[in-house]
């Protein structure tokens, strides 16, 4: 895979510059990033000299090709932002670009593991819960809400899901509870955060059982919102409503162990969708496999699901494909 391969490159790259460049490269990224190099790092117990030499030698040609630019990056970076994002989406992403990363007082969590941002917060009000975990990644703040009771989890999530915006108060009042200073208050615009959107996001990488609960207490408070939390999110099985052309890249991203177990859930109109943008001997092969499969338990098949929707949605945030709403509406 193309993404696994750069992850790779940079792997060889790092270890390849030594310990004191590769700390200095690791303390710019984030937690995904690293923990992505990590693991590809880990996994190099040996490369080929040729190898090295090819990654240093493409590293050596693209910085060549960059050309230093001069130009007032301030302005640059507000002026191109807010033309792509809109003015509230960009103000938020601005500050914190602009005056040095995060400044919600929430990026240490991004480092922990989930249950142990769940036993830090599991005790503070949900409305203070709920402002913390629109700031974390989607996956990441799922993982948190399975470690709650189902109460407190039914009640966080409906509070994210009537949560319009975050004033610069309640950002202060968040930094009191992680015990630290928040820097440039009084210049922070309402955070365009929470929503159906950020529901929906959540809830499809958490597991069926508690995404069930989940909705089904959002039901009796607002059958609407549930509905429209439904209709915004994607499961596997809205698989069926990709373009072929879409399926195709898909399959380019996906390990054949990782879809046979996939598949072991999936319907059969989606089954055949999936065979028909394959070749006659790969699907041929694909069946053969799925039917010499033993019984699976319904949580790997699940866990799997959630892995090829990560995928999807990656390639959807790329561009290369485009998700189907429920109303048939483009969604990005």
């Amino acid at each position: 895979m193309a993404a696994d391969d750069g992850v790779e490159k940079s792997a060889i790259l790092l270890i390849s510059l030594g310990e004191e460049y590769a700390v200095e490269v690791l303390k710019q990224l984030g937690p995904k990033e690293v923990q992505k190099l990590g693991h590809a790092m880990a996994a190099l117990k040996s490369v080929p000299r040729t190898r090295v030499e090819e990654v240093l030698a493409e590293f050596h040609k693209t910085a060549e090709e960059a050309a230093a630019v001069h130009v007032d990056t301030d302005a640059y970076i507000r002026s191109v932002l807010t033309k792509a994002l809109g003015d509230d989406k960009a103000s938020n992403l601005i500050s914190r670009i602009l005056q040095g990363g995060d400044t919600n007082g929430i990026e240490g969590l991004k480092w922990m593991d989930a249950p142990t941002v769940a036993d830090l917060i599991r005790n503070e009000h949900p409305q203070i819960i709920a402002t913390i975990l629109v700031h974390l990644e989607h996956d990441h703040a799922s993982e948190i809400l399975n470690f709650f009771t189902e109460r407190l989890r039914n009640d966080v999530v409906l509070r994210i899901a009537t949560l319009e915006g975050i004033q610069p108060a309640a950002l202060k009042e968040l930094n009191d509870v992680m015990l630290r200073l928040l820097s440039g208050s009084a210049n922070i615009k309402k955070a365009a955060m929470g929503g159906v959107r950020t529901v929906a996001e959540i809830l499809n990488f958490m597991g069926t059982a508690n995404e069930t609960t989940v909705v089904d207490s959002i039901r009796e408070y607002d059958p609407d919102l549930a509905q429209k939390i439904l209709d915004e999110m994607f499961v596997f099985e809205n698989l069926l409503d990709l373009e072929d052309r879409s399926i195709q890249l898909l399959l380019r991203e996906i390990q054949s162990d990782s879809l046979i177990l996939a598949m072991k859930g999936a319907s059969d109109t989606l089954r055949e969708k999936i065979f028909k943008n394959m070749s006659s001997r790969a699907a041929e092969m694909l069946r053969e496999d799925l039917e010499a499969r033993g019984p699976v338990r319904l949580s790997e098949v699940e866990a799997e699901q959630k892995e090829i929707l990560k995928i999807v949605r990656r390639l959807a945030d790329e561009g290369q494909i485009v998700l189907g709403g429920a109303a048939g509406e483009q969604m990005v």
